[in-house]
């Protein structure tokens, strides 16, 4: 279940990143839901919130430092299942997955979606948060004694 997770997660991130870089002008915005959701293509060269601009080898160096610790961290906890623990790290693999992807093969990463509010992100920075909150609340909350399959 593990693989399954990230293999859609990445291939729905590549599909979304490669329909809005083809059919979306660069900073060109689209309304979806007016004052709520666009839809705007951007080349994010930076990190979150543009932090770190043009520091392409750091983020590759720790995307890969990251993406083989939650592999060898997944790879230990094999036997559990698909537990909180082992789905927030498979989103987070994936997420780290889908920007190395971008950022290897175009230098950059690929953002579309715009809340208007808040920086432009993609499936897998979707993906990142949404892991990180689940680890978090795995830690603080039920910590090793929860052995429960989410899926």
């Amino acid at each position: 279940m593990i693989f399954i997770t990230v293999a859609i997660i990445f291939f729905l991130d590549r599909f979304t990143k490669i329909y809005f870089d083809n059919n979306l002008p660069l900073n060109h915005q689209v309304p979806l839901i007016k004052g709520v959701l666009s839809f705007t293509l951007v080349h994010n060269r930076g990190a979150a919130f543009g932090m770190l601009m043009n520091q392409l080898p750091v983020f590759i160096f720790s995307a890969l430092l990251a993406i083989i610790l939650i592999y060898f961290n997944l790879k230990k906890n094999r036997g559990r299942g698909l537990s909180l623990y082992n789905f927030s790290l498979s989103l987070i693999l994936a997420g780290a997955l889908g920007n190395l992807f971008d950022r290897i093969r175009f230098g950059y990463v690929i953002d579309f979606i715009d809340l208007g509010f808040w920086p432009v992100f993609n499936i897998a920075d979707s993906a990142i948060t949404l892991g990180a909150i689940l680890l978090g609340w795995h830690i603080l909350f039920a910590g090793q004694k929860d052995k429960t399959c989410i899926l």
